[in-house]
């Protein structure tokens, strides 16, 4: 197991292959957009957690069972969309206004219960403006976090299990970057208010099913693998990769992660038309055959830990 980070002297590869790709195939300006379609789906997926979640607390906490088995079959699925929507809306890829988008991203958190979308929408445009400093990427790991989880099997899976949480703590670290907004405070706040009401009006299993939904949606799941996928490495020399199976149709295309780096303002429903144009520019990169397959290589394989990561010094 490597004991620190990949270390890289050169920029990420994003902006150089971004030019490259427009330099060739300036028609890829006109995916650039927003898809306000994105809102409704949002409203259907939340609505049908939600209807999930009253079902599960009506049949009271005697049934935690079945909570957590939906949760995993079901409710995983739903969360890890909403959270694809959450991104889109980050971007400002739904509506044209930061406030709408912020509404958006506010309202696809409730199934969450806990309020991380504003929190996540000031780190993840840090992580595409900083890729790999560790300053001010939160995405990457922090050190003791590394330490603590190792390579072995059991802590790797402990991490995905726990990986909501390891990530609450990890935009402490960052230099001149803040999650406290009047934003995340109103987030905050509409949670906290949807929280109490749930367990209020239907009970405590309504609330066992959309947190263990969470947990699953980006954790010990195949679709945690996703997180996986877009920047972990064994060949530092490709420290971005996509994946292109099918659960990309239930996860809104967010498998497409090398075309969305290189062209950030593209919407999730045009994404796969990047690589269609500029085959040249992603057949010759390596990308994840299976979420399924990656998960348990992660998990088992002793050469990956949370160190199979490029880092870049700190730029000023």
């Amino acid at each position: 197991m490597a004991g620190a980070f990949f270390v890289s002297a050169v920029d990420q590869p994003h902006p150089a292959r971004t030019r490259a790709i427009l330099k060739v195939h300036p028609e890829i300006r006109a995916l650039i957009g927003r898809n306000p379609w994105t809102a409704l789906i949002m409203l259907v997926v939340a609505g049908s957690q939600i209807a999930l979640a009253v079902v599960m607390g009506r049949l009271g906490l005697q049934y935690w069972w079945a909570a957590l088995l939906l949760a995993y079959g079901v409710g995983a699925f739903a969360n890890h969309c909403l959270y694809v929507v959450i991104h889109d809306a980050t971007h400002n890829l739904i509506f044209r206004h930061r406030v709408a988008n912020y509404l958006v991203a506010i309202l696809a958190d409730l199934p969450n219960l806990v309020p991380g979308a504003i929190g996540f929408s000031i780190c993840h445009l840090a992580h595409h403006a900083k890729q790999g400093d560790y300053a001010h990427d939160a995405d990457l790991a922090s050190h003791w976090e590394a330490r603590l989880v190792g390579n072995r099997w059991y802590g790797k899976a402990l991490w995905l299990l726990a990986f909501p949480l390891f990530q609450l703590t990890r935009p402490a670290r960052l230099e001149n970057i803040s999650v406290i907004t009047g934003w995340s405070v109103a987030s905050l706040a509409a949670c906290g208010v949807f929280d109490v009401a749930l367990v209020y009006t239907v009970g405590w299993n309504a609330l066992l099913y959309l947190g263990a939904s969470l947990i699953f949606s980006i954790g010990l799941h195949p679709l945690g693998s996703r997180w996986i996928q877009e920047h972990f490495t064994l060949d530092p020399e490709q420290e971005t990769a996509s994946y292109y199976g099918m659960l990309n149709r239930l996860a809104l295309n967010v498998g497409y992660h090398n075309e969305h780096h290189d062209f950030p303002s593209v919407p999730w429903n045009r994404l796969p038309q990047i690589r269609g144009i500029a085959p040249e520019f992603y057949n010759t990169l390596k990308p994840a055959a299976s979420w399924l397959g990656l998960w348990l290589s992660f998990i088992c394989d002793p050469r990956y830990s949370l160190y199979s990561r490029v880092l870049r010094p700190a730029r000023k």
